[in-house]
């Protein structure tokens, strides 16, 4: 009887023993199999869980290059308003303008709306061939600006703040007179005229053919025009008594920094609380004897661009009277 069932389970076990170790090699590929995938899919997920959190950043909104690019072409847009004319020039010289943003700071996160609320000093390079009033071919700011998610998905929404100190002058835009060649810059062909600078008007010529230069003839010269003021300051000059009302009627960078300098102050008015009234009032005072002492234009300049960040400094809480 023993001898039988020893028999017998020598006869089974080679097929039961297939069978296991088929199973068990279907079961082994199989598991690999899953395991596979579901790492891969780790990978994945984990890839754009990372690059949602990067675009989810609120000091990289603060500091892209997306952004800056959106605050240079709201600065020509606004420009353009403000001159009211040669919006298509300004936005093609957007284009060939460039910006340096220093020190950009997130202020604050509204997480519920998407916004975020930046500043930063931000400098506005404008192309070879024009300038502002004054031949200045570099605009600075402190600047103030918020981000905010569009509704339809399209994109950021700009909000820009404090920015008159550029788009002002920025609205004077208008060709130089120099010559040399820069990058970028479009020169004349040998023996031919000099080919017109970009303009507002004009922000991509085409140099003309060449042509043989013509026999010099005895030019009368045109009776000089008087000069015209682009930027007049924000009080009458007819007005004018103090050596400072004096020296900013007389110069037009000077009367476009009072302008904006009295922009600044008429809207802290509007918005300031007994206290700070007070505090603007008196520091006005303060301001304007400082200006009509200085003896230079530099200096006069320089009373301005501090008077702007004082009241600044005052509606934001951070003014600290001088010692």
């Amino acid at each position: 009887m023993a001898q039988r069932v020893s028999v017998a389970m020598r006869r089974i076990n080679p097929t039961t023993i297939a069978l296991i170790a088929g199973a068990a090699l279907l079961l082994l590929v199989a598991f690999l199999f899953l395991r596979g995938g579901n790492e891969d899919q780790d990978k994945l997920t984990t890839a754009n869980e990372t690059a949602a959190a990067a675009a989810q950043d609120p000091e990289k909104r603060c500091a892209s290059k997306a952004t800056y690019d959106l605050i240079k072409r709201e600065l020509f847009r606004r420009a353009a308003q403000l001159r009211g004319s040669d919006q298509a020039a300004f936005n093609g010289l957007a284009g060939y303008a460039a910006v340096r943003m220093e020190r950009p700071v997130l202020e604050s996160e509204d997480k519920d709306k998407g916004q975020v609320n930046c500043s930063g000093f931000i400098s506005l390079d404008l192309p070879p061939g024009v300038a502002v009033v004054g031949g200045r071919r570099t605009l600075s700011a402190d600047v103030d600006y918020s981000l905010q998610r569009a509704a339809d998905g399209s994109g950021e929404v700009l909000t820009l703040g404090n920015a008159e100190a550029i788009i002002t002058p920025l609205a004077t835009l208008a060709r130089t007179s120099q010559t040399a060649q820069e990058p970028g810059n479009i020169v004349a062909p040998a023996q031919g005229p000099a080919a017109p600078l970009p303009t507002v008007n004009n922000p991509i010529p085409a140099p003309p053919p060449p042509v043989a230069a013509p026999t010099p003839q005895p030019v009368p010269e045109p009776a000089p025009r008087p000069r015209q003021t682009v930027a007049l300051p924000s009080f009458n000059c007819s007005f004018a008594r103090t050596r400072g009302e004096i020296a900013v009627c007389r110069n037009e960078d000077l009367a476009q920094l009072d302008r904006i300098m009295a922009s600044h102050f008429n809207r802290a008015m509007s918005e300031a609380g007994p206290g700070e009234r007070a505090m603007l009032t008196r520091t006005r005072t303060r301001f304007l004897s400082y200006r009509d002492g200085c003896g230079s234009d530099a200096c006069i300049a320089g009373a301005y661009r501090d008077r702007i960040a004082e009241i600044r400094d005052i509606m934001s809480g951070q003014w600290s009277a001088p010692r």
